[in-house]
């Protein structure tokens, strides 16, 4: 049974479009024909990019989506629902039009006979490498319920973290870009026209003053040109960064960042602990979880590591031992991972590490945050007062001549 994305007239005159499932487009087409819908375009959805139809491939679930649906997923299959049926009723559901394309496509190919994870996998963009590797093992092993209600667990768990990372990295993003925007245009807008009264008169200047008025015409003058070159040093370090060697020095250079440094390797440390907690959890091979969980670091340096230490645990190492010679994880999750690995419970002491790097990266951003704001508040307050002097010190010479 195949899926297919309609455009229908209905008896008064106006279009419809959704999706429909049958068995060919002939059928399809008296379906609609017998809901009273006059058929127009009928195209299959295909979520493969090679072929006629309607490509899904690169269709996109956001975090907020992809956590509804596995809750909702992992809910249904709890119950005992057939899994066609499960998804079936999730799709008429969902209020998105991308995600109910989707899981059509994805119930239409497990009607077919594949497996979910070989439906999941010809949609790369909607579900992630760790989370069709924890359904495969579900599968597997029997325990979609279990693993379902894990993989719902986590994907809350992260949302709800960048969330609060972006959530907290709001106001400052957004008061950075006000406070370049307000100095900027007061020096080329409101500087120079108050400034040409004095020029009038033929006053001489105090320093400051001399000093705003040839930066003021140095950004109306290279303003444009200045903005041509940040672009091309942009687009320049982007093609720079394309060769691997630099790309992973850029990366390590990264990490040496104060503050910055810290919340970026925190926020990956604790993405990495996540998701393989999950993929063990789920009865994934832990080579196989290791290297999986490493493509959802985002910092190569740090990428790197983490495959360097999956290729020492299919050598035989311990991983709390080739974790820690890569030196990736804080001291007190390689003894959760090491505790977790003499007791047997390597995915639960893997969860715990995970919440613990959470709350040290959240801690991180309130440091961060209680550092920047302040600085930030006090740069804008101090060029605005050297702007309000290199004006007002005129007005005041000019009163003293007066008198």
């Amino acid at each position: 049974m195949a899926a297919y994305q309609y455009t229908a007239a209905r008896p008064d005159g106006a279009n419809a479009r959704g999706l429909i499932e049958a068995d060919s487009a002939r059928l399809a087409r008296a379906e609609l024909r017998r809901q009273g819908l006059l058929p127009l375009d009928l195209t299959e959805v295909r979520a493969s990019r090679a072929g006629a139809g309607f490509s899904l491939r690169r269709e996109h679930l956001n975090g907020q989506e992809l956590a509804l649906l596995t809750r909702q997923l992992a809910v249904m299959v709890d119950s005992g629902l057939p899994l066609e049926e499960t998804l079936r009723s999730v799709a008429e559901q969902a209020e998105a039009p991308r995600l109910k394309r989707v899981l059509t496509a994805v119930r239409s190919r497990v009607l077919e006979g594949h497996s979910l994870n070989a439906a999941l996998a010809e949609h790369p963009h909607s579900f992630a490498e760790y989370y069709r590797a924890a359904v495969s093992a579900g599968e597997a092993a029997g325990r979609m319920g279990p693993v379902m209600d894990r993989l719902a667990d986590f994907m809350e768990q992260r949302q709800a973290l960048q969330q609060r990372v972006m959530l907290a990295l709001f106001y400052p993003a957004t008061l950075t870009v006000v406070s370049i925007a307000v100095v900027i245009g007061l020096l080329t807008y409101v500087v120079p026209e108050i400034v040409q009264v004095f020029d009038r008169m033929g006053q001489a200047l105090p320093w400051i003053t001399r000093a705003m008025i040839a930066v003021s015409g140095f950004l109306r003058t290279w303003g444009p040109a200045l903005l041509v070159v940040l672009a091309a040093a942009l687009i320049g370090m982007r093609l720079l960064l394309r060769v691997p060697a630099l790309r992973l020095r850029f990366a390590a250079g990264v990490l040496r960042l104060p503050l910055l440094g810290r919340l970026m390797k925190g926020l990956d440390e604790a993405r990495f602990t996540g998701t393989l907690g999950t993929l063990v959890g789920a009865g994934v091979n832990l080579v196989d979880a290791l290297r999986v969980a490493a493509r959802v670091v985002g910092n190569r340096h740090l990428r790197a590591g983490f495959e360097a230490a999956a290729e020492r645990v299919r050598e035989g190492a311990a991983l709390n031992q080739a974790l820690r010679r890569e030196r990736l994880l804080p001291a007190m999750s390689l003894r959760l991972i090491a505790s977790g690995e003499a007791g047997g419970e390597l995915g639960a002491m893997l969860e715990r590490a995970a919440t613990l790097q959470e709350r040290a990266l959240q801690n991180t951003v309130a440091v961060l945050l209680g550092v920047f704001e302040p600085a930030l508040i006090l740069s804008m307050g101090g060029a605005v007062l050297v702007i309000v002097l290199a004006i007002l010190m005129p007005i005041f010479e000019l009163n003293q001549l007066v008198k």
